[in-house]
Parts: structure tokens; C-alpha cells; sequence
């Protein structure tokens, strides 16, 4: 499955142009009123920042769309103090010049002595008030920049989650039907009367496999439907007295589940049972646990003298499958034993219904 990302300016603008503004005329407003209040003098503090806004959003700007993604980003730290240091003298030196022409002689009139320009104290007052401003903006642009990459790595997991669900259940499909026509094909050869109900039994079962697994979840009761159709299907190749049967415990008339969840260990009791032994059975037992749980228990009957190739119940692409899909959808909220005794094979799967 591919899956076509759409890329634009938009998309890579982490913060829209007018929360940008909103930011800086909020920002414009509040230090005007705060400096105005602090030299009683509304007129002058309207000017001195009006001068030295445009200076504060070019070194803002310049940090992070420049010196972070070119220098920092890329560990080049010395490149990037060295810069930032130039940045803030070049800085320092227009903001001064121009608060002398344009606003007023006295360059610093928070202190209560006339002071000259281009002093030490003068140059860490100025440099510290700009590193206040540059740690600010970045902070938020850097805030804003890492939780949206969180949301994106989020959303690329789920796609990704969704994509290999997609596949593992595109597996299911031609592994299922593979051994179903083996039997239709067996019964053909027998010339036996029983191939029509075969062939209306595996289209029931196709038309679900096809379209109602596209979903991710289903009714239980639609599942246990196509159980049922399956076993069926199989116990026509099983001895006559072979037996399966469902019990269902609780209200499940509301209960939905993953498609295909059970169908591996419904086959592996077909797959690996003494089918052809007179007392070749399968018990199913679905049953609802207040609305918490969902558990499923499967006991067959097995001859352990009859040792199959691959020994290992739990390997094949059937339980593999499952057992993935199970720990892509319920990660560790779930719980799966498999047990192989003498006469009996067991499988208890306890899922969670929230």
C-alpha cells in the first residue's frame, strides 16, 4: 500500500503568518506599556521600541530559520557562537545608533547617571535584553517545532500501524482460500454430492474475507458465523463423528472485534488434530467478561504420536500473523497461552474489548 504525502509551503510553515503577528504586536504592546510605565513616559517608550522591534525580529528570524537548522542542528557549535556573538554586536551597534538619532541622546536612561554608548555596562545591558527576547521566541518556535514532529511521528505510526494490518490480513486471505479449495478440490475427485454446499459455503466465506475484513473491526457474531461456515467445510474431510462445538457466555450481541483474529488457531485444530480418528473433536468457548474482556478457549483433540514436520505449533503464517496483528492492536493488554499436552491442544486469548 502507498500512501502519496502532498507537500507545500503550508505544510512546512510550523506556525501560521498571523500567530507571528499576533506574537510580535502582543509582545510591541506589552513592552510599550511596561516601559512607559516604568519612566512615566509612554511617548518615548512607543519610539525607542518601535526603533528596536525590526531588530529583535531580524536576530529572532535569523537564529532560527539560519544559525539553528545551518549550525546548531548540524553540531557545529563553535560556527554558531561565533555568528550569534557578531550578530548580537552588529545588533548592538545599529540599535545604539539609531536610539541616538531617531529617539534620544541619552542611550540609557535607566540609570540615574547620563551614560555614554558603547561601554562595557552599556553592551551587557543591551546584549542580555536581546538574548531575553531571542531565548523567548525561539523557545516557543522550538516548542511549537517539537510538537508538531511529535504529532507527525504519531500520525506516521498509526499509517504505518494501519498499512501492516492492511498487509497481514491481505496474507490471510490467499492462505485461507489455498486449503479451502484443497478440500473443494478433494470432494470434486470424490464426485461427491456434497461440492454444491461446498461452493455456496466458500462463496459466503469469500464475500466476508473480501469485503468485511476491509474493516477494522466486526460483529463477533458475524465472525462466529464464518467459524462456523469454515469448521463446516472442514469437517467434511474429518470422520463422520468428529464434533465441533461453540458455547458463547455473555451479551455479545454488541461486541466487536479485529477480523480473522481466531482463524489461525480454528485451522491449526484441523491442521494438526487426529481428524481422521473417531473421537477427533473441537470445543470453542467465546465468552464476554463484564464489558472489560473477551476471552476465547479452544481445546482439540490430539495425538501427540502423530508428529507433524514442522513441531512447532506456534511458527507458520497463520500464527505468526496473529500473533503480530495482536501485538500491533492490543500491544501488552492482551494475553495468549498455547498448550500441547498427550491427548489436547489448548489456546486461551484474552483480549480487551476497550
Amino acid at each position: 500500500m502507498t500512501h502519496k504525502l502532498i507537500y507545500s509551503k503550508k505544510n512546512n510553515r510550523t506556525i501560521s503568518r498571523k500567530y507571528h503577528v499576533v506574537f510580535w504586536v502582543s509582545y510591541f504592546i506589552f513592552n510599550v506599556i511596561r516601559w512607559g510605565s516604568y519612566f512615566d513616559d509612554y511617548w518615548y517608550s512607543f519610539k525607542s521600541n518601535l526603533v528596536e522591534f525590526p531588530l529583535h525580529i531580524l536576530l529572532v528570524y535569523t537564529n532560527v530559520y539560519f544559525f539553528i537548522p545551518k549550525y546548531l542542528i548540524t553540531k557545529k557549535y563553535k560556527t554558531y557562537v561565533t555568528l550569534l556573538l557578531l550578530a548580537l554586536g552588529m545588533l548592538y551597534a545599529v540599535r545604539t545608533g539609531l536610539n541616538y538619532i531617531l529617539v534620544t541622546k541619552n542611550i540609557w536612561p535607566e540609570t540615574e547617571l547620563y551614560q555614554q554608548a558603547f561601554t562595557f555596562n552599556h553592551i551587557v545591558a543591551v546584549t542580555i535584553g536581546e538574548l531575553y527576547v531571542l531565548a523567548l521566541a525561539t523557545a516557543i518556535k522550538l516548542t511549537v517545532d517539537w510538537v508538531n514532529q511529535k504529532n507527525r511521528i504519531e500520525t506516521l505510526r498509526k499509517e504505518h500501524l494501519k498499512s501492516e494490518l492492511n498487509f497481514l490480513k491481505s496474507q490471510i486471505q490467499p492462505h485461507f482460500f489455498f486449503n479451502t479449495l484443497n478440500n473443494l478440490y478433494a470432494l470434486t475427485l470424490e464426485k461427491s454430492n456434497l461440492a454444491p454446499n461446498v461452493v455456496l459455503k466458500l462463496s459466503d466465506i469469500m464475500q466476508y474475507v473480501i469485503y468485511d475484513v476491509k474493516k477494522s473491526k466486526v460483529k463477533l457474531l458475524d465472525e462466529i458465523e464464518y467459524i462456523q461456515n469454515y469448521a463446516d467445510l472442514e469437517l467434511l474431510r474429518c470422520h463422520k463423528n468428529s464434533k465441533i462445538t461453540i458455547n458463547l457466555e455473555g451479551n455479545i450481541n454488541d461486541v466487536k472485534i479485529p477480523p480473522l483474529i481466531f482463524l489461525s488457531y480454528i485451522e491449526n485444530c484441523f491442521k494438526h488434530g487426529n481428524k481422521n480418528s473417531s473421537d477427533f473433536y473441537i470445543f470453542i468457548r467465546i465468552e464476554k467478561k463484564s464489558n472489560d474482556f473477551l476471552i476465547l478457549n479452544i481445546e482439540n483433540s490430539f495425538d501427540i504420536t502423530n508428529t507433524f514436520i514442522n513441531e512447532n505449533l506456534k511458527s507458520g503464517i497463520g500464527n505468526s500473523n496473529t500473533k503480530r496483528r495482536l501485538d500491533l492492536i492490543y500491544k501488552n493488554k492482551y494475553s495468549l497461552k498455547i498448550q500441547k499436552e498427550e491427548k489436547t491442544f489448548t489456546v486461551n486469548l484474552k483480549i480487551p474489548l476497550t
